[in-house]
């Protein structure tokens, strides 16, 4: 009878955690959804998209031919151009000399 006790501690542990940690990552992902600028030019549409505040990318939609991307991905204010189907990878910085 010893193993079901345990088995039951640990489940009702879990499941208090997990109660615990939804709000907390309900109030996260609320916030991840990016602001979005339409400005609408003489020759194409730009989309800016921020989160707090910060731009991240810009869409430049022209009036003829694919949209295109410009892309801040390390925050220094540099833009690359990205095109197509190109998927941005996710890169950290773990260490910094």
């Amino acid at each position: 009878m010893n193993v079901p006790r345990r088995f039951l501690a640990v489940t009702l542990l879990a499941l208090g955690l997990m109660a615990l940690a939804t709000p907390v990552l309900a109030q996260s992902s609320a916030n991840v959804e990016p602001d979005i600028t339409i400005r609408q030019e003489e020759d194409r549409t730009i989309r800016e998209y921020r989160i707090n505040g910060q731009l991240y990318a810009i869409e430049i939609q022209p009036r003829q031919g694919p949209s295109y991307f410009l892309v801040d991905h390390d925050g220094d204010g540099n833009f690359e151009r990205e095109e197509g189907d190109r998927v941005a990878v996710p890169q950290w910085v773990l260490i910094r000399f």
